[in-house]
Parts: C-alpha cells; structure tokens; sequence
C-alpha cells in the first residue's frame, strides 16, 4: 500500500474545503479470498475463475465493498483520520476490479459543518485514469475541542 500521506489525524479545526488525500493497493488474490472469508460473501465471480468465465465480467473480480473498504481506510487513517466516526457514504460501482489492479483511493473534502463536526467528502477509486467507483461519505471529525 502506498499513501501519499502519513496517516494519524487532521481535526476538524484544521480541515478546508478542497484538501485531498489518498492511497494505492493492488488488489491481490489473497485481498479477495480473506475479504469473502471476513465478508461470507463467496459469490464464484470473487473466487472460482472458470465460473467467472462465462459471466459478463469474464473473469473473476474483486468484491465491490473490498474496493469501497479502499475509500473507508482513507478516511479512518488519513483525512480526518484516527477518531473519525463514518455517518454514511453512497457508492457507485462503475467498473469491475480485479486481481492485480491497482486501485487509487481518493477523497475530497467537500463542505464542513463546524458547528456539528460534519465533513462531506467526495470518495473515488481509479484504475489508471478509469474510474471504478463514486460517492460520497459523511463523517464525524475529530476536534480539540472534545477529543
């Protein structure tokens, strides 16, 4: 994994509209099987090659919410980071990942609320320059003034 940020925490007193952070990980046959194992969800697309074949992905890809964990692990150890308390997220899955991609997690501060220590991010993850999913999350951020 690869981040372009040291992970820990930025409180909301010092997040501004338009700040980004990321990382890269390439999504491995092992990511797959240990997320279908956490998950339960051993759907064949996720593991059997030879079923995943003859589907309109033709060939095996990873788990959609292994992808979106991506954009979870940006926002709990980046941006707010540690002591971020996720509200929601909408997801769009655009395209298929699969073993070997190398996914980029981003997120993009969008709006803050102050007052209730609500951050709205725009969430991403690109192959290359293919996005393979959308969103947005809503977030509790840290503050000194509580934490």
């Amino acid at each position: 994994m690869l981040d372009n940020f040291p992970r820990g925490t930025i409180c909301i007193e010092d997040i501004e509209i338009g700040m980004t952070r990321s990382l890269r990980k390439e999504v491995t046959d092992r990511d797959i099987e240990l997320f279908a194992e956490v998950s339960t969800d051993r759907n064949p697309v996720h593991l059997d090659e030879s079923y995943a074949q003859d589907t309109i992905f033709e060939g095996r890809i990873a788990h959609g919410m292994l992808t979106a964990g991506l954009i979870s692990a940006v926002i709990g150890e980046q941006l707010p980071g540690h002591g971020t308390v996720y509200l929601g997220q909408s997801l769009k899955f655009l395209a298929p990942v699969r073993p070997g991609d190398v996914v980029l997690a981003e997120v993009e501060v969008t709006a803050i609320d102050h007052s209730k220590r609500r951050v709205s991010l725009d969430t991403r993850c690109m192959i290359g320059n293919k996005k393979v999913l959308i969103g947005e999350a809503t977030v509790l951020a840290p503050s000194r003034k509580f934490d």
